[in-house]
Parts: structure tokens; C-alpha cells; sequence
């Protein structure tokens, strides 16, 4: 795992830190780039946000979806676990530990606010961190690039759709126009412009050498674009956490608990299906991760930099290295008994 990637949280706790500094010693500049909004969308973040996006899914290969039929079991489990079960999951847990739980604990006109920011963190599965967590794992390289491929055709068209109907449960105002257009903003278009551009790159001769030239100059670029993001976030609620910083602690504990119990439940849905190891494995691991770029950019489109929706996504950025590496620590370890 690469020495930036492995100490993620790390530089998010740096920026948390930048953030909120920056955020007390010149508010003046926050609020001007705050302001920089055309149709609820703030251009500032939105640039990040594609920095961020498009790199990811350039790696994506669509054309291997052909490979979804070689492990049907592993891939039917996967789509269950990310579409059926992990959004409804945490919109329940953040209803019981947010609403009830926790309330007395939590600013108390953030409460829905911190429930939308879980429902958006958990509707979307991860895409390009899967690779090192399947690679990690020893997962299967064909059935993770499937996966992961078939995972963002369908976020085209569930996102959305699930995202409001989670809302609307919880009793939470959706802006249909700002939720549409933050579907096509950063969905629809990055997945077209990533597949034209990655169409290019791999045109003629040594194209897939182009193609990792590219990828391994915008790595550090998108990477860059998401801890600037966090400095921006963090620089407009710093002293809210200031005021309350337990409100990290209490906003992780659900989401631990979502990623540990989708991921056992993918684990043990494989193991019960015969499922291969090198299949489970990255099963389990993309059935509990998530695509917390695109969270984060939702969060910030639908309630604004200042939201607590925007603050409860970035807590699952910060946890995200951690958990999920305990999580390949897990089913590295239970190999042998998996394959008993």
C-alpha cells in the first residue's frame, strides 16, 4: 500500500487541525469562497471534487462487466449487500444513535443534518480504493474490476433514487433539483468523461502504458484535491467542533458498526454460497466500503460546506484507512477457516 495511502487519516487529522485554524485566523477568505455558488453548487469544491473523481474512475475498465458471469455468486452478494442492505443499515443506525442515542449530546438543529450526511456516505459504494484493499487481500483482480465497474453503472441510476427515498423516511427535506443535479454533476458526466478519456489515452500503440503515465501523475493531484476539500470543510465548522469535539467520536460510531456488520454479513453470505476466498474477500470489503468523494461532494451540493451532512462525511473519510484495513486484517486471518 502506497506510504501517502496507509497514513490517510493521518494527513485528514493534519487538515482537520489546518482547517479549523485557518478557519479562526481568516474567516473573511471561508466566507468568500463560500459564496462562490452557482445553482446551490459550490465551484471551489465542485473543481476538487472532479480532481478528485476522474482519476478514480479512469481505472475503470467497463468493458470487463463481461467478467461478472465468471463469479455470479460473489458479484449477486455484492450487489445485495451495497444496494439492499447497507443504505437502509445505516439510515437505522444513524436513526438510533444520532436521533435517540446520541441526541442530547449533538447540536440539536444538526440532528437531520448528520443523519443525511450517513444516509449519502452509505448509498454510495466505493470504486477506487477497492483496488487496494482487494490487491491487499489477495482478492481476485477480474471480479474486483467487474464489481466495481457494475457498481458505478448502477450508482448512475440508484443514487439518487435511494438517497431520497432514505430522506423522505427520515423525515428530511429533499431539493430534488440540487439532488438531480448533483447526480448528473459528479455521477453521470465524470463516468462519461472519464470513459472518453480513458478511450483516448489507450488509442494506437503502448496505450496502456499512456494510460499509467496519466493515472500516476493525477494520483497525487486527487489525493491533493481531497485534503484541500477537508482544509475548506473544516475551515467553516471549526468551531462547531471546537464547541463540541465529541461530535466526531459520535458520528463514527455508526458508521464502524454499518462497515464491520456489512462486511461480516458479505463474508459469511460467500462462505455459505462456496464462494472462493479470492472472490469473498473483495466482496466483503467493497460490500463495506464507501465512495466518500462523491458523499462528500452530495453533502456539500444538498446542505452546504457548513452542514453537519457535510461534517458526518467527512468523519467516514477519516475513519475510512483504519477500518477498512482492520477489515483486510480480518479476512486474511480467517482464511483458513473460511476455506474449512
Amino acid at each position: 500500500m502506497p506510504f501517502f495511502e496507509r497514513y490517510l487519516s493521518i494527513w485528514v487529522v493534519l487538515c482537520i487541525v489546518a482547517g479549523i485554524a485557518l478557519g479562526r485566523v481568516i474567516p473573511g477568505a471561508f466566507e468568500y469562497l463560500g459564496a462562490m455558488e452557482v445553482a446551490s453548487v459550490n465551484l471551489p469544491v465542485a473543481v476538487l471534487i472532479w480532481l478528485m473523481i476522474l482519476p478514480m474512475l479512469l481505472k475503470i475498465d467497463f468493458h470487463s462487466l463481461s467478467e461478472v458471469r465468471h463469479h455470479w455468486k460473489g458479484v449477486g452478494v455484492t450487489l445485495f449487500i451495497n444496494w439492499g442492505v447497507k443504505p437502509f443499515s445505516m439510515a437505522l443506525l444513524a436513526w438510533i444513535f444520532i436521533r435517540n442515542l446520541f441526541s442530547g449530546l449533538l447540536p440539536a438543529d444538526q440532528l437531520d443534518s448528520y443523519i443525511a450526511g450517513l444516509i449519502l456516505l452509505a448509498a454510495a459504494p466505493c470504486t477506487a480504493m477497492v483496488f487496494v484493499w482487494s490487491n491487499l487481500s489477495d482478492g481476485h483482480p477480474g471480479f474486483t474490476l467487474s464489481q466495481v465497474a457494475l457498481n458505478d453503472v448502477i450508482m448512475v441510476f440508484a443514487f439518487a433514487p435511494i438517497v431520497a427515498l432514505l430522506l423522505g423516511i427520515s423525515s428530511i427535506h429533499v431539493p430534488w433539483d440540487t439532488l438531480f443535479l448533483s447526480v448528473v454533476l459528479y455521477i453521470v458526466l465524470p463516468v462519461i468523461g472519464a470513459a472518453i478519456w480513458r478511450k483516448y489515452l489507450l488509442r494506437g500503440e503502448n496505450g496502456e502504458e499512456r494510460l499509467k503515465r496519466v493515472l500516476d501523475r493525477m494520483h497525487p493531484v486527487s489525493l491533493s484535491a481531497l485534503l484541500i476539500t477537508l482544509v475548506l470543510l473544516f475551515g467553516f465548522q471549526g468551531n462547531q467542533i471546537i464547541d463540541k469535539p465529541l461530535i466526531i467520536v459520535l458520528l463514527a460510531t455508526p458508521i464502524l458498526i454499518q462497515v464491520y456488520f456489512n462486511s461480516g454479513l458479505a463474508y459469511l453470505l460467500n462462505k455459505k454460497l462456496g464462494v472462493e476466498h479470492c472472490v469473498a474477500a473483495p466482496s466483503a470489503l467493497i460490500g463495506a466500503s464507501n465512495f466518500f468523494e462523491l458523499a462528500v461532494a452530495a453533502a456539500i451540493s444538498l446542505f452546504g460546506l457548513q452542514s453537519g451532512a457535510a461534517l458526518a462525511t467527512v468523519v467516514g473519510v477519516l475513519v475510512e484507512v483504519p477500518v477498512m484495513l482492520s477489515v483486510v486484517w480480518i479476512v486474511n486471518r480467517t482464511r483458513p477457516w473460511y476455506e474449512t
